[in-house]
């Protein structure tokens, strides 16, 4: 078999008034993060690094932010269109991992719950998905609370 690593990142600027959605699930705060889509940047980090795996560009190629289309669309649809491009291709998704950096809300108790959400729109075992929550422990925009970034890496293989 042989195996493709990628890599994906992605960060949001905090907003009132928008939803905020982390990995397919909404969070009940007065804040959300500010984008075209629905904003979700964990989903965009895992799209980006299924794409990358598969030698493909970021996820803006393909659904840019300057069309309509895909203004406020719920990520989860762009991941399950993100791993029918590279399963077209010949690759399997074997597993992802990510990390999310959040000074708020904390992630961490529904942490089960986006991983049932992204396993859904990816194709995966909730247990062949790794997924972790931290703080940027005051540093940065991150660390003020002012934005919430994602690390994403997935791997691919193909026979």
């Amino acid at each position: 078999m042989k195996y493709r690593i990628g890599h994906g990142y992605d960060i949001h600027r905090l907003v009132p008034g928008r939803p905020l959605v982390l990995g397919g699930v909404k969070f009940d705060t007065a804040y959300g993060l500010d984008g075209h889509s629905d904003a979700d940047c964990l989903t965009h980090a895992i799209c980006d690094a299924i794409l990358g795996a598969a030698g493909l560009p970021d996820i803006g190629h393909f659904f840019p932010n300057t069309d309509l289309a895909y203004r406020d669309i719920n990520s989860q649809l762009l991941l399950q269109r993100v791993c029918s491009e590279v399963i077209k291709l010949g690759f399997n998704l074997a597993n992802l991992d990510a990390t999310v950096i959040a000074e708020k809300p904390q992630i961490y108790p529904r942490l089960a719950e986006i991983k049932l959400t992204l396993a859904r729109s990816a194709g995966l075992l909730p247990d062949e998905i790794g997924l972790k929550a931290t703080t940027n422990e005051g540093v940065g925009d991150l660390g003020r609370g002012l934005a919430i970034a994602a690390h994403a890496v997935a791997l691919l293989s193909r026979s």
